[in-house]
C-alpha cells in the first residue's frame, strides 16, 4: 500500500500541531483503514465512532476521510446481528454497478441478433452453440456503439444459455439389435469356463507405435523435459512397434508380443500360440479347450477367414484342443477385458517416456504393475507377416468350424482336425 492511498488525518489539532500526540495514532488508524475491504472500513470507523461518544461521527470522518452518512450506514448495521450477513459477499446483493446490461438496455438483445446468424445446434434437443469468437462479438458490438469488454460478453451468452464447449465422443451409433444377448452369452460362458477351470484368455491388438526419439503423450516428474523430434516422420523411426496382448482373466496376467511387421490374423494367432506353448505361464484344471474373447474387427475380425484359418492350423490343429471365439459387439471394444486390465495400465506406466528403442519399449512393459498384483510379460517377434494373404474356398471347406446358435457370426468353435495319414 503505498503512501498516497493512505488518508492523511484532518482533525484539528492534527492539522494545527506537527507533533501532536495523538498524530502517530490517526495516521496507524488509517493505515488499518486502507487495509480493510468496504464495510470493515465502516464498521470499524463506526465502532471507534460510537465509543469516542458525542461528536465522534464527525471526529472519524475527519481522521479517516469516511463521509458521515457512511459512518452513520456502519453504525445502523452495527446495530443489527452481523451472524446473518454473508462472509462471501462485501456488498449487499443489488450492490455496486449496475450490470453493463441494465445501463445499455438494448444490448442484450443486440447480442442475441449478433449470434442468430452464427448459431448452429441440434434440432432435436437444446444444445446451442456459436460460431464466432469473444472477440469477434466485441468487435462486431463495438461498431454498433455498444461499449462492451470480452468478460461481459462471456457473461451474458452464459445468462443466455451457452457454453464454451469441447467435443465429446459419445455417440455410439444404433446398438445392434443382439448387442444384449451376446453380452449375456459371453458372462455366462466366461463366467461357466472360470469356475470349471478352462482356460479364458482375453486378446487384442495394441494401438501401433513409432520407435525413435518422439514425442509419447503424457507427463512425467523431471527436473527437465525430455527433448523429442518436433514431427514423427516413419522413415526416421527405428521402426513401428504392433503390440499385440493376451490377458489370463484367471490368473491376472498379461502377455504382450510386439512385433515390427504387420498386425494381420497370422501374427495374431501365432502370439496366442507363443503364449500357450510358454513353458513359464501357469497351468489349468482342464486344457483341453481354450475360450478367446476378442473384439469383431482388427486382426482378430470376426469376417476374417483368414483370422479362422490362422486359429485352426496354429493352435486347434497344433495343440489339438477346442477355441471358442467370443466376439464383442461391433462398437463395444472398451468392454473387452484386456482394455482397461491391461493395455490401459501399460499406457499409463510409459506416458511421457519417448520409446526410443524396441528394448526400452519391452521394458517398460514388463514393468507394468499394479496394486491388485497384475504381472506383465513382453516379447519381440522379429518376423515378417505379409499382409492380404487370401483363404482359399477349398481351405474354407476344411475348417473344422462349428458355429453356435447364439449370434453365429460372433459365435463359434474350431476344432482340431484328424491328422491326415
Amino acid at each position: 500500500m503505498s503512501e498516497k492511498s493512505i488518508h492523511q488525518c484532518e482533525c484539528p489539532n492534527c492539522l494545527r500541531t506537527e507533533d501532536h500526540p495523538d498524530k502517530w495514532l490517526h495516521r496507524q488508524m488509517n493505515l488499518l483503514v486502507s487495509r480493510l475491504d468496504e464495510q470493515q472500513r465502516r464498521w470499524y470507523v463506526a465502532f471507534e465512532a460510537h465509543r469516542l461518544g458525542h461528536g465522534g461521527i464527525e471526529l472519524m470522518a475527519k481522521i479517516t476521510g469516511l463521509s458521515v452518512p457512511t459512518i452513520r450506514r456502519g453504525q445502523q448495521e452495527l446495530a443489527h446481528d452481523l451472524v446473518e450477513r454473508p462472509l462471501e459477499r462485501v456488498r449487499q446483493p443489488g450492490g455496486g454497478r449496475k450490470p453493463v446490461e441494465k445501463k445499455q438496455l438494448a444490448l442484450e438483445a443486440a447480442l442475441i441478433a449478433e449470434v442468430s446468424d452464427e448459431m448452429a445446434g441440434d434440432p432435436m434437443s437444446q444444445q446451442q452453440w456459436v460460431r464466432q469468437s469473444l472477440r469477434r462479438l466485441v468487435k462486431r458490438l463495438g461498431e454498433l456503439k455498444y461499449t462492451v469488454s470480452r468478460s461481459t460478453v462471456r457473461r451474458l451468452l452464459r445468462k443466455l444459455k451457452y457454453r464454451l464447449l469441447a467435443n465429446r465422443a459419445d455417440l455410439q451409433g444404433a446398438d445392434h439389435p443382439d448387442r444384449d444377448k451376446q453380452f449375456r452369452y459371453i458372462r455366462r460362458l466366461k463366467r461357466l469356463f472360470l469356475q470349471a477351470g478352462y482356460p479364458v484368455i482375453s486378446v487384442d491388438g495394441k494401438k501401433k507405435e513409432l520407435i525413435g526419439n518422439f514425442k509419447n503423450s503424457g507427463r512425467t516428474w523431471r527436473t527437465e523435459p525430455n527433448k523429442v523430434n518436433v514431427h514423427d516422420f516413419k522413415q526416421e523411426a527405428l521402426g513401428r512397434a504392433v503390440p499385440y496382448g493376451i490377458y489370463d482373466l484367471a490368473h491376472h496376467q498379461g502377455y504382450v508380443y510386439v512385433g515390427n511387421s504387420a498386425d494381420t490374423p497370422e501374427f495374431a494367432a501365432y502370439a496366442i500360440a507363443q503364449w500357450w506353448a510358454d513353458p513359464d505361464r501357469p497351468c489349468f484344471i482342464h486344457e483341453d479347450k481354450l475360450l478367446i474373447l476378442c473384439d469383431a474387427g482388427g486382426s482378430n475380425n470376426c469376417h476374417y477367414w483368414s483370422w479362422k484359418y490362422q486359429v485352426q492350423t496354429q493352435l486347434a490343429d497344433q495343440f489339438g484342443f477346442e477355441v471358442i471365439i467370443c466376439h464383442y459387439p461391433t462398437g463395444n471394444s472398451k468392454w473387452n477385458p484386456i482394455e482397461h486390465r491391461l493395455f490401459g495400465q501399460i499406457s499409463t506406466n510409459w506416458a511421457g517416456q519417448p520409446l526410443r528403442t524396441f528394448q526400452t519399449m519391452l521394458s517398460y512393459i514388463r514393468n507394468t504393475t499394479t496394486e491388485t498384483g497384475l504381472a506383465v510379460k513382453a516379447f519381440l517377434v522379429d518376423r515378417v507377416f505379409e499382409k492380404g494373404v487370401k483363404v482359399s474356398k477349398q481351405e474354407r471347406q476344411a475348417l473344422h468350424l462349428v458355429r453356435r446358435r447364439v449370434c453365429p457370426t460372433w459365435n463359434y468353435i474350431l476344432k482340431p482336425r484328424p491328422l491326415s495319414g
